[in-house]
């Protein structure tokens, strides 16, 4: 089973096995990871689950879908590889994926 890492803002690490078809943010609310919150239960809605997905791995997870940049576009800690966890279906080719986590939660 692959991992994923989630790094809050202030460098703690905190590692999530990674369930195939399940998105992000399930995996890291199932495993209590702090600041992702999910509060709209994964339907692109409220912006708390937002990630910032480490540049070795936009490749491979892609990059933001335009359901997501309603979200995204009104967050001030947005970058150029930010996602909603929300709507991110995880894979095994993920294993090893690192996410940055905001400072703030929408």
């Amino acid at each position: 089973m692959g991992v994923v890492t989630f790094v809050s803002h202030d460098g703690e690490k905190h590692e999530a096995p990674l369930d195939e078809g399940q998105s992000l943010m399930q995996i890291a609310v199932d495993n209590m990871v702090p600041g992702i919150d999910g509060d709209c239960g994964g339907e692109a809605a409220c912006g708390t689950c937002h990630v910032i997905v480490d540049a070795h791995w936009s490749d491979t997870v892609g990059l933001s879908e335009p359901v997501e940049e309603e979200m995204l576009s009104m967050n001030p800690e947005r970058q150029p590889t930010s996602r909603l966890s929300c709507q991110m279906r995880v894979s095994q080719e993920w294993d090893g994926l690192i996410v940055q986590l905001p400072e703030f939660q929408m």
